[in-house]
């Protein structure tokens, strides 16, 4: 029996990637290959964007490690290879900052990678990305067929190549519009990190409807992303070089709510000292985002459906009537059906708003994207505090991937800064070594409330009904319940005070106070 070479190892990579698969398997594909042919224990394929460096595929490193996003200015190591066109390798005593030190997988406490090696992956003359190698042993590149790195990176490019192909064939026309968006506005560079199913049906119903003109109503837990996906279907409209405008229903004056919808004429109240334009007049051409409508109180919907339906607004004092074209997109946090069955909300205009319906998937539900934010939020939180590194143990992953997030993504955002706060050292420490944060540092809130957390409930004996089954509640309901016992529990463990409760539950006050109305709580 032979032993395959390296040109035929090629050859069955190559084969493996021409086949018709999307373009992010055959990322995956091409990182595993490099890694199974040469002797390295970590693989990452970037992408240069926006002189950040964004990994695409990784072997070998957390998964936490796809949700980083690399600044080039800050890696020196990085940064070198970015502008050499031959292979870069990096001694085991180089002074440089590697920025995988403490990503390994599998691997807990203050290690570093000892040898690195990476590639520049230049399409038609112009940087793309880059390949990183790493091992933990020093001297393991020591002998490295240099015919074969090159083999394996005119494979990296010819790989790249066609998936940018296929990808051109599929949205060519979507993504050029993307490209010149996105040096428009500021708004349109928002991402919305993770890889799970459930995200990737967001972003399609986010592109399908982005296109026309329709009202879009997004609902979804508090803390999932409402904001975001709202400016990116701006982002990617056809009115993305007109005005974004938020409205915080919420935060309106019960008294001043159709002033600042529909504006004012001078002397129309006793502070009107002049005319003044209201949120839909500074949307016309653009659109007008609704951000907790639910809130809206009853006696301002009539004018609001008026304004929707006819196109039409008139500012409080005026007799004079103004033509807007204004897109609306509303978001909430409330089930507006069971507002509408209650006389809290007006039927017809939630029929009115709720034309394209977009529901943003609580972050429980979408797995292992809770490393990758994670990733992200450590990365953000790095630079923030000017640290070398940040990295997240075994036992911390398990616990962020096994906690229910009732804050959802906002709660792992403010959780992650939280946690880098308590490990950073005072002093000169921190500057000098990769922080590790374990379970203990996270300061999980059911943790405080002498809770375990986890996905899943307790198992149950084989065919006995599960408790909302048997309770006759739906998930919404149940849902309802757990978070009215937690806010429960965590009010009287902080003696009924609801700004440290809201704190301890990872929430904003004012997010913490329409939770407690929402669930019927009287603290």
């Amino acid at each position: 029996m032979t032993t395959p070479t390296g040109t035929d190892v090629f050859l069955a990579i190559l084969a493996d990637l021409s086949r018709e698969m999307p373009p992010r398997e055959r990322y995956t594909r091409l990182v595993d290959g490099v890694r199974r042919h040469f002797p390295c224990d970590a693989v990452a394929l970037l992408r240069l964007k926006d002189q950040q460096l964004r990994p695409l595929a990784v072997n070998g490193l957390s998964d936490d490690t796809l949700g980083r996003r690399f600044e080039v200015d800050e890696h020196p190591r990085l940064a070198r290879i970015l502008m050499s066109r031959e292979p870069v390798r990096f001694p085991a005593d180089s002074e440089l900052p590697d920025p995988y030190d403490g990503l390994v997988d599998n691997l807990d406490g203050d290690i570093h990678v000892h040898d690195c090696l990476g590639v520049a992956l230049y399409l038609d003359d112009t940087p793309w990305g880059v390949l990183t190698l790493d091992a933990m042993r020093p001297g393991v590149f020591d002998h490295l067929d240099p015919a074969e790195l090159r083999t394996f990176l005119r494979l990296a490019e010819a790989t790249i190549k066609i998936a940018n192909l296929i990808d051109s064939l599929q949205a060519r026309a979507q993504r050029e519009q993307l490209i010149a968006r996105t040096m428009v506005a500021e708004q349109t560079r928002l991402e919305l990190i993770g890889r799970s199913v459930p995200m990737d049906s967001l972003r399609a119903e986010i592109d399908r409807v982005a296109s026309s003109d329709l009202t879009v109503l997004i609902t979804g837990e508090t803390g999932v992303g409402k904001e975001l996906v709202a400016r990116r279907i701006h982002g990617h409209s056809s009115r993305h070089d007109q005005p974004l405008v938020y409205v915080n229903c919420a935060a309106l004056p019960e008294n001043l709510v159709e002033s600042e919808l529909f504006g004012h004429a001078r002397g129309a109240f006793s502070n009107a000292v002049g005319d003044r334009a209201g949120k839909f007049e500074l949307a016309n051409g653009g659109t007008l985002f609704l951000d907790e409508i639910g809130e809206l109180p009853l006696d301002a919907q009539p004018k609001l459906l008026r304004a929707l339906q006819s196109g039409e607004i008139q500012r409080v004092g005026s007799d004079a009537y103004h033509q807007l074209d204004v897109r609306i997109i509303a978001a909430t946090n409330r089930d507006l059906k069971k507002a509408v069955a209650a006389g809290r909300f007006r039927a017809d205009l939630y029929h009115r708003l709720s034309v394209y319906p977009i529901e943003v998937p609580p972050l429980r539900e979408r797995g292992r994207d809770i490393l990758i934010l994670a990733g992200y939020f450590l990365e953000q939180n790095r630079r923030r505090f000017g640290l070398p590194g940040l990295r997240l143990s075994a036992d911390a992953q398990a616990a962020l991937t096994a906690y229910p997030w009732p804050g959802n993504v906002r709660e792992l955002e403010h959780l992650i800064s939280r946690s880098v706060l308590r490990v950073r050292p005072p002093g000169e420490d921190a500057v000098n070594r990769v922080l590790t944060l374990h379970k203990a540092d996270l300061g999980l809130p059911s943790d405080t409330l002498g809770e375990t957390p986890a996905m899943a409930p307790t198992p149950l004996a084989a065919g006995s009904p599960t408790p909302t089954a048997a309770e006759g509640l739906t998930l919404r309901e149940a849902t309802d319940r757990f978070q009215a016992d937690t806010v429960r529990r965590a009010l009287s463990a902080n003696d009924g005070n609801q700004a440290a409760t809201a704190r301890a539950l990872g929430l904003d006050r004012g997010n913490f106070s329409r939770l407690l109305k929402r669930l019927g709580i009287k603290p």
